[in-house]
């Protein structure tokens, strides 16, 4: 017993490594754009296509893995995902050309497409039916971990060339480093990602996915996402993902930093108070990792929702009245992302993970994380208009209906699910199925 655990946590922690290079991948960015952007003069539409880069190619990592998961097995796309994640930061760190850095920035993407919809399936694979939810948001950690070393590592390398920026050396390091400091915030990426690949040696395949191997092919195509028994479940794994990306934790991160200035906090630079927010992230998700599987998915989420619809409306009160400094609106900022860290953001990847059977999992698992980066790319272009349109507060509202949208989604459609197996999962969606028949 002793050593099933044991192993079951060595398991855990390697393909939660997908998560923290998730993270890590998208975070880093933030830090690299403006240098790249004084190297390489980028016009705004190539400033916005180094950016989104990444997000073409966590769509197309998202399309192919649902397939090709059920036809490979998991751990295959999971090396797949570790050798991307290697490549994408060896090319960023070495590449000479813009062109060739974006093609490594989509292969990051990719690998990221991937982790987001295999890591949680196959954690969720793994875990015994009363440790489910809590394995599962072990990714979610791993993801907020991988934000704040990123935002850690960007700020330490930073200071570094700004010590040595007098140096003149022809060394390889200083190259990194010093002179295109930003091919080291990139490179450093390399170091988990060559961990999660070593890793993965010692990780076993998923046992579900092995089940289904030699059993009749029911998982060619979508259509048994569409039966009559799936359908609820179906909306939930739909709505989830949309609400979270619809929240507002994206105009929360985007205007950390003035948040954290009005309220009288002195801050050195902008990475220092990105760190700030990365730590109360982490922070709040391991409260969803102690209490998920005891307090259940259901209460947290509808805590969770209520108290983020909340919380933003406390915020876009403090702007609407033009008391956006001090404590209160801190406050009420740090409220959010409590609520989202424990109930929002990981939640969505545990309850797509565990509401389908065997046999669709993968591709209804992908089809979730599909919609998040959509609804992603959304936010990330409306944001913007929102703010100069209609206002700091308004914006902070319209987010706040979301989240009231997804408290009555997950009162009205969702099932408690702790502690229960799939195959009682699946049972009850058809159950559900005669009683309304």
């Amino acid at each position: 017993m002793k050593k099933q655990s044991s192993l079951l946590l060595m398991t855990t922690m390697v393909a939660s490594l997908g998560g923290f290079l998730f993270g890590f991948d998208m975070a880093v960015v933030s830090g690299i754009l403006p240098f790249v952007k004084e190297q390489f003069t980028l016009s705004s539409f190539q400033e916005g296509w180094f950016v989104s880069s990444a997000l073409v190619g966590c769509i197309i990592g998202v399309i192919f893995s649902g397939n090709l998961s059920d036809r490979l097995g998991r751990k295959k796309l999971l090396y797949m995902a570790a050798s991307l994640f290697l490549l994408a930061a060896l090319g960023c760190a070495f590449f000479s050309t813009l062109f060739w850095v974006i093609a490594a920035r989509i292969g990051g993407g990719v690998a990221v497409g991937i982790a987001s919809s295999i890591v949680p399936l196959y954690l969720s694979e793994i875990a015994p039916d009363d440790k489910r939810g809590r394995l599962v948001t072990y990714y979610q950690l791993a993801v907020t971990i991988g934000i704040l070393v990123a935002y850690c590592s960007n700020a330490r390398l930073l200071t570094y060339a700004e010590a040595h920026k007098a140096e003149n050396s022809g060394s390889l390091l200083h190259f990194l480093f010093v002179q295109e400091v930003w091919r080291g915030m990139f490179g450093i990426g390399m170091i988990p990602a060559a961990l999660f690949l070593f890793g993965l040696i010692w990780v076993p395949e998923s046992p579900r996915w092995l089940m289904q191997q030699g059993k009749e092919k029911e998982t060619a195509g979508y259509g048994p996402l569409f039966v009559p028994a799936m359908r609820r479940a179906l909306l939930i794994g739909i709505l989830l993902p949309l609400f979270s990306q619809f929240s507002g934790i994206n105009a929360i991160i985007y205007y950390g930093p003035t948040i954290l200035n009005n309220a009288g906090i002195t801050l050195s630079n902008s990475f220092v108070s990105q760190i700030i927010f990365g730590a109360a992230n982490v922070f709040f998700t391991i409260f969803a990792i102690w209490k998920v599987d005891s307090l259940g998915r259901r209460p947290l989420y509808l805590w969770g929702t209520a108290g983020a619809t909340i919380s933003l409306i406390l915020t876009g009160l403090c702007f609407y009245q033009n008391v956006a400094t001090g404590i209160p609106l801190l406050l009420s900022v740090l409220a959010f992302l409590a609520f989202f860290a424990f109930s929002i953001g990981p939640l969505k990847f545990v309850i797509a993970a565990e509401i389908f059977p065997d046999n669709i999992r993968a591709k209804a698992l992908s089809l979730s994380i599909m919609v998040m980066w959509v609804s992603d790319t959304i936010v990330g272009q409306l944001t913007p208009i929102l703010l100069r349109n209609l206002g700091t507060a308004q914006t902070f509202w319209f987010f706040a209906v979301f989240c009231l949208g997804a408290f009555i989604a997950v009162y009205r459609l969702l099932p408690e699910t702790k502690g229960q197996s799939f195959e009682q999962i699946e049972q009850y969606w058809k159950n559900s199925i005669k009683k309304t028949a």
